[in-house]
């Protein structure tokens, strides 16, 4: 009923799992990661204890092909099962039970394991491998390239309905982070709105990253954060009004004005809300700035 990646970043360390199913709420329960250690996907008539024991396992020392024999090994249900796991050492292993509805099958390599079963065709899952392969460029956006690989080879027999990208902190990072953490609970086209969605999670990093340039003195980097913000989060209002504050802080009153403008044409509420954030104190740097653009 389903189809995903579970993938160690070569060049981050960081552990990712991106799937897709024909049925709601996939993120809830199929993905595992934990930073520094692996990274767990369950599926398939799901025991979704299979995720949590199987990074435990992991933790105690264990390979990934013999956790996954003791996860198996004490499953009545193995047969109508899928498992993949990675771990810190680039090691891999997966299992499709006898019982999975086909076409069922998985694929591992090194620091990866794609598996699908209730697919159109046997095509789907060395289609993964081959994108997985082949891709490059930044790790969220290389799995849902993975994603999108299977969907051109028929994808689930069943149709689409929910979809997911969770990936972990870097291997110093605490074990609970999660770097990316996105859920596409139910939709006729997930795969395309968890895009959406990996574009606004990039705009709210370039938010940030605007925010602490401009905190730093560099004006022109921030700026140039700032538009990749806009262009990535088009329409969002929130955004608008904290890149606002940045073009206050670097005097630009009249853009700044304006923006806050038209972000309150759908809520009115904006100026308040700048008050608000200036009376508090809590980013002491910014009220100035907020003051100023508010005309105070």
């Amino acid at each position: 009923m389903t189809y995903s990646i579970v993938a160690r970043d070569p060049e981050s360390g960081r552990f990712g799992v991106a799937i897709q199913t024909c049925w709601p709420f996939v993120g809830g329960t199929c993905p595992w990661v934990e930073s520094g250690l692996g990274a767990v996907v369950t599926q398939s008539y799901t025991e979704i204890a299979h995720g949590p024991n199987g990074l435990a396992r992991l933790r105690a020392g264990e390979p990934p092909a013999d956790a996954l024999a003791a996860l198996l090994g004490s499953d009545e249900g193995r047969e109508v099962r899928q498992v993949g796991i990675v771990d810190a050492a680039g090691r891999s292993a997966a299992h499709t039970g006898s019982r999975c509805v086909e076409s069922a099958g998985h694929l591992v390599g090194d620091g990866v394991s794609v598996q699908a079963n209730m697919m159109e065709r046997p095509t789907v899952w060395p289609a993964m491998l081959e994108a997985w392969t082949a891709g490059g460029g930044p790790f969220p956006e290389r799995l849902l390239a993975v994603l999108r690989a299977a969907e051109g080879e028929g994808g689930d027999l069943r149709g689409r309905q929910s979809a997911a990208i969770v990936i972990s902190g870097p291997p110093d990072a605490p074990a609970w982070q999660r770097d990316v953490d996105l859920r596409v609970d139910e939709h006729r086209a997930p795969l395309d709105e968890l895009e959406r969605l990996l574009n606004v999670h990039r705009g709210y990093e370039a938010l940030d990253r605007a925010e602490h340039l401009g905190a730093s003195g560099d004006g022109p980097g921030a700026a140039e954060a700032a538009r990749e913000a806009l262009r990535l989060t088009a329409g969002d209002a929130q955004v608008v009004v904290w890149s606002a504050i940045g073009m206050a802080m670097m005097g630009r009153l009249d853009d700044a004005r304006q923006m806050v403008a038209d972000a309150s044409k759908a809520n009115p509420r904006w100026p308040t809300f700048l008050e608000r954030v200036a009376a508090s104190g809590a980013q002491p740097e910014l009220t100035d700035p907020i003051r100023r653009l508010l005309g105070g």
